[in-house]
């Protein structure tokens, strides 16, 4: 059964940072795409940033260019998602989700990570 675990959210001030790890229970780990997502309150859930299999390409929603970077240990089976300079509007719960390499669409989603950021 696929587990996905995020950790590291928190309430920090504007400007500062956080990571974010999200653990992997699978096998095969190294052959999926990981992803992050979010949801602030009364929104739609959204996209932040995304990276592929190997790790070689990495992709972001245009408001967090230049603040998060996205990594993926296949040794670890672990996603983490660095985010610096952090504004109020990233407040929102954080989620990490896999799709398979070849799949369309995210099959597995974790519980999501709280990050709360104050003016």
């Amino acid at each position: 059964q696929v587990q996905l675990v995020e950790s590291g959210g928190g309430q920090v001030q504007a400007g500062g940072s956080l990571g974010l790890s999200c653990a992997a229970s699978l096998s095969s780990f190294e052959t999926y795409n990981m992803g992050w997502f979010r949801r602030a309150p009364g929104k739609e859930r959204e996209f932040v940033a995304a990276i592929n299999w190997l790790g070689s390409y990495t992709t972001y929603v245009d408001s967090v260019k230049g603040r998060f970077t996205i990594s993926k240990d296949n040794t670890k089976n672990t996603v983490l998602l660095q985010m610096n300079s952090l504004k109020p509007e990233d407040t929102a719960t954080y989620y990490c989700a896999i799709k398979p390499r070849e799949g369309a669409y995210y099959s597995h989603w974790g519980q999501g990570t709280q990050v709360t950021v104050s003016s």
